[in-house]
């Protein structure tokens, strides 16, 4: 058999080094922010909801966790780190936002920890994992949490992956008796408290998913421990009714895994392996973010992220496809197959497949290693393309649209430059906030904004809002009030008005 070998780094594309691309970024007055300029194209009707993206490779200020409108405006910057993972989630009946944020390795994982942040951006839980791993470089970390995989459980619980650096003997597939792997592991944790309610390591249950099974070959230029080879690359993990569904992308395979640990069968992306007869709709390979629906005792519907390629060789256009699972007869068909002809795209890496609703039938696929977000509806067609780089040079991990309200615990930011001798240009936001449609502004004399009139009513117009003032004194201070209609929801501090040989200063924000 020959042998092939794919870098863990370039298959992944998870340390994006920042590149000089041409791509456009936005400039704010209000804001140290420098996100990429969305382009949004819009060929049909489409769910409501924000773009939520954790873009990599670019400036580096514009690498964070990123929320869009439709309209391209950006809605929200988080703290300027490397983030994955970026969505709305349900803890507790409630909507919160949650991400990773850490270190990503050129190895094709990370070590971070995962935020949960409140209606308010106020941070309510941070959850880590505090193992005894083995890292590549050897030096201890604070959370091992990997960044494939941060799910909030129905009962309260966060399922995580995990990877760590184990010395195995690897002869039996070309390798040293002394070689090093990562080993693929998944925990649920509590998120109140802590605590790992359930753990699994895939090198436990070798027998059932055996090292010559992974599609991801040894080689001589890996075993060591700073470059383990990388047999199993579990990069989802779902909560079943009695067990779990892991995506298992180096063995083009789902597995399930029983509440006892056991291997309860395979679902491979190949005809004729497996534990079950799949269709040829249903083929798939190096698959992303596995995901269950409509669980019963005689199956289940699945979708997936079909990567169908590597950096090696483009085999098939990347696609999202939904399976019917029949558990009773061990067979899988496809139910819907989602692919833009239009924009036909080769994702190396990463992605993810998102339900809207079960009512619209939308769905969200988000290409990964293509920095593109696609909305596609019912009948599969695209009606929603967002993109935020340039091909091959940025990434984001996951693509998702969520239905969010925000109202941050900051306040409103407030810039004032003199334009002329008696006229003023204001320039306002809000980051985060998705609830006001206006701006009240006012005019003091006095430091503490005392004794002030109201001088404008500005609509909201995207990120940042600005208008001129005039017939305004050489001196004095200005606020301004965010509204919803006329209910006042956050107030600036009071901004002094600066001459355009000052630079400007932002009124401050809180850094989160």
């Amino acid at each position: 058999m020959a042998r092939r070998f794919l870098s863990t780094c370039s298959v992944l594309l998870l340390s994006l080094e920042a590149v000089a691309d041409n791509w456009p970024f936005m400039t704010l007055r209000t804001e140290p922010f420098l996100p990429p300029q969305v382009q949004v194209t819009k060929s049909g009707p489409t769910d409501p909801g924000y773009i939520f993206v954790g873009p990599r490779g670019n400036q580096e200020l514009g690498t964070a966790a990123l929320i869009y409108d439709e309209d391209a405006n950006l809605v929200y910057q988080g703290p300027r780190e490397v983030a994955a993972n970026f969505k709305v989630q349900k803890l507790f009946h409630e909507d919160v936002i949650t991400f990773w944020a850490g270190e990503m390795t050129d190895l094709g994982f990370g070590y971070g920890t995962v935020h949960i942040l409140d209606n308010t951006y106020r941070e309510i839980y941070t959850v880590k994992l505090q193992q005894h791993f083995v890292a590549p470089d050897g030096v201890p970390r604070d959370s091992y949490i990997d960044l494939h995989e941060s799910r909030i459980t129905k009962r309260n619980t966060l399922l995580v992956t995990g990877y760590n650096v184990t010395q195995r003997d690897l002869t039996s597939i070309g390798g040293r008796p002394d070689d090093y792997m990562l080993n693929g592991m998944f925990f649920e944790i509590d998120i109140a408290t802590n605590e790992i309610v359930y753990s699994w390591s895939a090198l436990d249950h070798i027998e059932d998913i055996p090292l010559q099974g992974s599609k991801q070959f040894w080689s001589e230029d890996v075993g060591s421990q700073a470059k383990p080879w990388d047999a199993y690359h579990i990069n989802s993990v779902e909560l079943m009714k009695d067990g779990y569904m892991i995506s298992v992308r180096h063995y083009w395979s789902g597995f399930y895994i029983h509440n006892n640990g056991t291997v309860g069968w395979r679902l491979n992306g190949e005809i004729g392996a497996g534990d079950f007869q799949i269709d040829s709709g249903s083929v798939f390979s190096w698959q992303h973010d596995m995901r269950v629906y409509n669980e019963t005792a005689e199956g289940f519907v699945l979708s997936l992220f079909n990567n169908a390629n590597n950096p090696s060789e483009a085999v098939a256009p990347t696609t999202g496809i939904s399976l019917n699972v029949d558990l009773v007869n061990r067979n899988v068909h496809a139910l819907r197959v989602l692919n833009d002809e239009d924009d036909v795209i080769h994702s190396v890496s990463q992605g993810s497949y998102q339900l809207l609703s079960d009512e619209s039938s939308h769905v969200v696929l988000g290409y990964g290693s293509i920095a593109r977000v696609k909305e596609f509806d019912a009948n599969n067609k695209e009606v929603l393309t967002v993109q935020f780089g340039e091909d091959n040079a940025v990434a984001s991990y996951r693509g998702f649209k969520c239905a969010w309200k925000a109202t941050p615990f900051w306040p409103p930011a407030l810039v004032v430059e003199r334009a002329g001798p008696d006229s003023v240009r204001v320039y306002m936001s809000w980051n985060g906030a998705t609830e006001y449609d206006n701006f009240a502004v006012y005019y003091s004399l006095y430091s503490d904004g005392s004794h002030n009139k109201f001088k404008a009513m500005v609509k909201r117009t995207g990120f940042e809002s600005t208008t001129e003032l005039t017939g305004l004194l050489p001196t004095g201070y200005m606020q301004a009030v965010a509204r919803k209609g006329d209910v006042p929801l956050g107030t600036s501090p009071v901004v002094a008005i600066i001459s355009p040989a000052e630079p400007p200063v932002a009124s401050p924000t809180v850094e989160v």
